[in-house]
């Protein structure tokens, strides 16, 4: 290898950085095309949120819906470390043609800018303009498949991994602005918080500990490292209140296997407190025995998988 292409900083399992500035993805580069999957029954198309930012979405909808009716809303954001991955990746499309199905919901799956090309805040930027996007006009967004089917008054947003700390990050700041999109609910799936001093399953097993740190240092090369807000939401006074997430119901998946486990379990015990407090928001934790991180991605077909899928459209629906 030539000195221009020596390797200055390798973020495994996901990606290397060349000391010419080159970044080499090795993880989450795959795409499918949209369309309509005959597995699931399934439509999508790829659409144009901002040409400014090249902003842009992949949306979602059964193939048959009955004339009249309005179904929920999914706004999704994929995982990935904020480094890999897409709305076209195929463990990601497959996913959402199957949550799509099953919970017969109109999804909006958020391709948002990645690191390190577009440093944060760019992801999280990118998140909120696609929320202003579907509230623009209280509802009346510049798009057919949400006009026609879309049921305003049943939004949630979902996300899994980075995704799921993104719409932590995006439900904080949707309660403190006067954006008119009303959330129903959040369905938060292993999410990606983290912090300094380890917790849990961190303590025992010191070398994936580094790995997550090695991770979010590369994307948030901040003062405050794995303490920053963005990723660990007990720093900065007290966590969160669920009811400054501003919904009425929030779900949180976590993997009995999975490094983040305790982390998810710790921001569910935060906001399960809060609950109490006044009764308005509806917390409610699924954990997977024996799995390991967004094991429904990576393995579709198993029965965990197919309870993980039931859940999530069971509390959509559920009234």
């Amino acid at each position: 290898m030539s000195p221009a292409r020596q390797i200055s900083r390798d973020v495994f399992p996901f990606l290397r950085v060349h000391t010419d500035g080159t970044v080499e993805r090795y993880a989450g580069t795959d795409s499918v095309p949209a369309g309509f999957d005959p597995e699931t029954g399934v439509l999508s198309k790829d659409i144009v949120i901002s040409s400014s930012t090249n902003l842009s979405a992949r949306i979602y909808r059964p193939k048959s819906v009955p004339e009249g009716r309005k179904i929920p809303v999914v706004v999704y954001y994929h995982g990935g470390a904020f480094i890999v991955a897409s709305p076209a990746e195929p463990m990601y499309h497959h996913g959402l043609n199957r949550l799509v199905r099953e919970a017969e919901v109109v999804a909006v799956s958020v391709d948002y800018r990645l690191a390190p090309e577009n440093p944060l805040p760019a992801a999280y930027e990118d998140s909120w303009a696609a929320l202003e996007w579907l509230a623009g006009g209280g509802g009346k967004v510049d798009e057919p498949w949400l006009r026609e089917y879309a049921d305003f008054e049943r939004v949630f947003l979902a996300g899994d991994s980075a995704g799921a700390n993104i719409i932590h990050h995006l439900a904080l700041r949707r309660c403190r602005s006067s954006l008119a999109v009303k959330i129903h609910g959040l369905v938060m799936i292993h999410p990606y918080f983290w912090g300094k001093d380890p917790i849990g399953l961190e303590k025992a097993d010191g070398a994936r500990k580094a790995m997550v740190d090695n991770w979010w240092t590369f994307v948030c090369p901040s003062n405050e490292g794995c303490d920053d807000p963005y990723i660990n939401p007990f720093v900065g006074g007290a966590p969160p209140s669920a009811e400054e997430l501003g919904c009425q119901r929030v779900a949180i998946f976590v993997a009995e296997r999975d490094i983040l486990c305790d982390r998810g379990k710790a921001y569910y015990r935060s906001l399960a407190r809060s609950e109490g407090q006044n009764g308005k928001v509806r917390v409610e934790l699924v954990e997977t025995k024996g799995e390991d991180h967004i094991f429904h991605l990576f393995n579709p077909d198993c029965e965990a998988a197919a309870g993980l899928f039931d859940s999530w459209a069971s509390f959509i629906n559920h009234e």
